[in-house]
């Protein structure tokens, strides 16, 4: 971190942007640091002066220390002396059906619960819980027209992963008080992808991994903000446009963003003929000053090293 010199010619640590009673570096827990979204956090994270600690079952570049935060033991580790906690660790939807539904819970709940408990009795001020736009479920599936996905959209999970995120998520805001605040971010699609893809994707539902990391440093930041919100890429529709967006999405796509289509047609991928949904993250916009940079016509998604 950068020292800066006071008046008597002593360096002495600037304070940290997390807290004005902060005045050496501040430690966060990451969870999940050897994950692809756990590690793009791990690495903002320590870019913005965070000494970060990093916790994974797997090795990785973020990762300083491994074991299964399940185990009392280990979870008593990972949180001593740390002033802010992020929980990415968690199974994922690809797991479903491969991994037993009560590994899902131990992993997802049970452990977030304990992680949660510890960090409450160890003094930590600050919990940032990564989530998933997933959690909505079967409320994403359209009707007559594209569905509006902001926080107001009651979730109708699908499957246990839906439904264990959900559970950690209201583990995480029955935990928050005046002590220990907490905030749930709900995600979206932010793996890598064929270029083609991703950029139809960051029409709508996608995100860029810079984006999420970033998210997270705020929420760390503003420590008022809590409940579960949105973070998706940037707002290219209105709500008013849902039906043609469901009918029609090339006339919508080309009134709203006529330099998207350009974009398109110069690299030769097809607009997609539907849209079936739309993340809208204003609310974080608001509470957070979250304001996603990388939209379709962003390079190809960051690497998380």
């Amino acid at each position: 971190m950068r020292m800066i010199r006071s008046g008597n010619g002593r360096r002495r640590t600037p304070r940290h942007p997390y807290s004005a009673d902060f005045v050496d570096t501040p430690q966060v827990l990451v969870t999940g640091s050897s994950g692809v979204v756990g590690a793009a956090i791990a690495r903002e994270l320590h870019s913005a002066g965070w000494a970060v600690r990093g916790w994974d079952a797997r090795p990785g570049r973020w990762t300083t220390h491994r074991g299964d935060l399940r185990d009392a033991a280990v979870r008593a580790r990972a949180v001593a002396g740390v002033e802010a906690v992020v929980h990415t660790a968690a199974l994922h939807a690809p797991h479903v059906g491969s991994v037993p539904d009560g590994e899902f819970r131990s992993v997802n709940v049970d452990a977030t619960a304990a992680l949660l408990e510890r960090a409450a009795r160890c003094g930590v001020r600050r919990v940032v819980y990564t989530s998933s736009t997933s959690v909505y479920g079967n409320a994403l599936v359209p009707g007559d027209r594209a569905v509006w996905v902001d926080e107001k959209l009651i979730p109708r999970p699908r499957d246990v992963y839906d439904e264990t995120k959900l559970g950690a998520e209201a583990l995480v805001g029955a935990h928050g008080d005046e002590r220990l605040s907490t905030v749930v971010l709900r995600i979206a699609r932010c793996f890598a992808e064929a270029p083609a893809v991703r950029a139809a994707h960051r029409l709508h539902r996608g995100v860029a991994l810079s984006d999420v990391a970033r998210a997270h440093r705020l929420a760390l930041q503003r420590r008022d903000a809590s409940g579960a919100l949105n973070i998706a890429g940037p707002l290219l529709f209105r709500p008013e446009d849902t039906e043609r967006l469901w009918l029609d999405a090339p006339a919508v796509i080309a009134r709203r963003a006529p330099e998207v289509v350009a974009l398109f047609r110069r690299h030769g991928w097809p607009l997609p003929a539907k849209i079936d949904r739309v993340y809208d993250s204003r609310e974080a916009s608001r509470r957070l000053g979250y304001h996603p940079a990388q939209g379709p016509a962003s390079p190809a998604e960051d690497e998380p090293g």
